[in-house]
């Protein structure tokens, strides 16, 4: 399958990533899998390493490191892409990821044009879903709108986290929610209104009303994420 795949011929969704020493491409693809047609990413790399404690010297593909966080997160029961193949030739490597056609990224999906109801179960669901991934002390590093895919349902929103080659663990709680709820805040600035996030804040740390020490720990999430728009 690895060399069907490869060969495959494919429009990049986007540009291709050239760094690390190779390069790293997506593209948007339907295939036949198990009798039916899935609309699926197949994201294909070449001499594209990281180094991991274990690899340090020679590395592995930054795929593998994303497929074994894909499944840390769904053992966990943390929402996140449906991994359907991955496999690894030598220093090259692809992931099939199934697509989620039915969500939006969050950096499309703009709480201004919700309802209030929708826009309150919405900053409740991302939080809630944020603050699992921190309760099991995982810290995402690349926690952006666009790394965040929600559709409503019937009672709710289902949230997906995506992008998760750079996700590890981290024994610091607090370096870990300023690191992650910054980065959020600074780049959902163009679409969330200042009420938007801070309701958002106070349901990730579970309260209606901000205890001294979640009013210290905000401030400091709000003035990292604008030291960093400068």
């Amino acid at each position: 399958m690895f060399d069907e795949l490869w060969q495959l011929d494919l429009h990049w969704f986007e540009p291709p990533n050239y760094s690390l020493g190779g390069w790293s491409g997506v593209a948007r693809q339907k295939l036949s899998i198990a009798g039916k047609e899935l609309n699926v990413f197949i994201k294909r790399q070449d001499r594209h390493l990281t180094r991991t404690w274990n690899h340090w010297l020679s590395g592995i593909p930054t795929f593998q490191k994303e497929y074994a966080n894909i499944q840390r997160l769904l053992a966990l029961d943390i929402p996140t892409l449906e991994p359907l193949y991955y496999g690894k030739q030598g220093k090259k490597a692809i992931l099939v990821t199934k697509a989620l056609d039915d969500y939006q990224s969050l950096d499309k999906l703009k709480p201004g044009e919700l309802t209030s109801q929708q826009r309150s179960a919405l900053l409740k669901s991302l939080a809630n879903t944020v603050r699992t991934l921190h309760d099991h002390r995982l810290q995402h590093n690349c926690l952006y709108p666009k790394h965040l895919f929600a559709r409503e349902t019937t009672q709710n929103w289902d949230v997906r986290l995506i992008d998760l080659e750079k996700l590890r663990w981290q024994p610091w709680r607090r370096r870990m929610v300023l690191r992650d709820l910054s980065s959020l805040v600074r780049h959902a600035s163009r679409n969330w209104t200042t009420t938007d996030r801070l309701r958002f804040f106070k349901a990730y740390v579970d309260e209606s009303r901000l205890s001294a020490s979640s009013k210290k720990l905000w401030r400091q999430i709000a003035a990292k994420a604008a030291s960093k728009r400068r």
